[in-house]
């Protein structure tokens, strides 16, 4: 198994990089990961490092992007990036998934422009895995597409599905759509006619759930375009960070604030593990063809080896084919629908 890194990409890199690459060969013995990324750098974050030499690999790139740099620009120019020659890995087998925390739009972009979407996917989205009361739910799509049709968001739910059903085990997963009401007349146009299209689709599709519910575990996928499923990703992460920091402050304000906090912190340890997005390295952009993990920009070290797992697993579970086969096979079942 090879995993290729885009050890530029990030605002920790190559230090986090390079530290997280160490630590996962450290746990695999049949992995490799080949850095991508300025040699001299990344032989000086190697340096003194311990791990098995012939797990971990350099191939030299003589360009970097910017975390702001336009897609367009960045396809068009710099062809001997980071990320670009990552994405090139794959498509080359020369690696069996590609990791980056750079310029998530560049990364799409490269992936998308390089690899090419599955047969019958009309756009990839980001599925995200996010904490629920109840265990985990997929997030899907969580920023690739800002504006989206009501046939996007139907393909959306059928490869939220099968990656739901292949990573987190569940036989018949429970889709919803993301809106302002549970009523079928609420949302906008988008989420209207979605639904229909969802209603009648061979998923089990629960109907529209609302923001405050999205986190009881009611639902195994949820159905959003790009735009509000980013706004509710990065709430969720603002807001977790938010309430242990206003809990910390409110023991500590108590007369017996140093009891209380010694005595609460296995739990605000739990609390802010199950939210903390290192602790699920990063998010499968589905429907191309070819493993791809889009990782946060603030990745850490333990960021970027969660993200390493992630594509260790989907690309031995073959994640890609099996949504591209249930894509095709959804669309099978659509023409005979019609016909009869």
């Amino acid at each position: 198994m090879k995993i290729a890194l885009d050890a530029m990409g990030g605002d920790y890199a190559p230090a986090a990089t390079v530290d997280g690459a160490v630590e996962t060969v450290r746990e695999y013995d049949d992995l490799e990961v080949i850095l991508f990324g300025d040699e001299s750098q990344l032989k000086k974050e190697l340096k003194g490092k311990k791990y098995p030499s012939h797990c971990i690999h350099i191939r030299h790139t003589s360009q970097i992007i910017g975390m702001h740099e336009s897609p367009v620009s960045a396809l068009r120019k710099k062809k001997d990036s980071s990320i670009r020659r990552a994405v090139d890995a794959v498509k080359l087998k020369e690696a069996d998934a590609v990791v980056s925390a750079g310029n998530s739009g560049v990364a799409m972009a490269t992936a998308l422009f390089v690899l090419g979407t599955s047969k019958g996917v009309d756009r990839p989205a980001i599925a995200a895995i996010m904490p629920t009361l109840k265990g985990l739910f997929v997030l899907i799509d969580a920023g690739a597409n800002v504006d989206c049709k009501p046939e996007n968001l139907l393909q959306f739910a059928v490869m939220g599905s099968a990656y739901c059903r292949t990573i987190l085990h569940r036989q018949e997963p429970k889709v919803a759509l993301l809106s302002i009401g549970e009523e079928d007349t609420k949302g906008n146009e988008l989420t209207r006619e979605a639904f229909k299209l969802l209603k009648e689709a061979n998923i089990n599709f629960t109907g529209n759930i609302e923001g405050k519910d999205v986190f009881s575990g009611e639902a195994d996928v949820v159905v959003c375009d790009g735009f509000i499923g980013n706004v509710l990703l990065k709430t969720s992460e603002g807001l977790a960070e938010v309430i242990i920091k206003m809990l910390k402050r409110e023991i500590e304000g108590q007369a017996t604030g140093k009891l209380g906090y010694l005595l609460m912190k296995p739990a605000l340890r739990n609390f802010k593990k199950k939210t903390d997005y290192a602790e699920y390295g990063g998010a499968p952009l589905l429907g191309i063809n070819g493993t791809c993990i889009i990782s946060h920009g603030r990745s850490s070290p333990r960021a970027i080896r969660n993200a390493l797992r992630v594509a260790v697993e989907l690309s031995r579970k073959k994640v890609h084919k099996i949504i591209s086969e249930d894509i095709m096979g959804f669309h099978e079942k659509e023409k005979v629908f019609a016909k009869g």
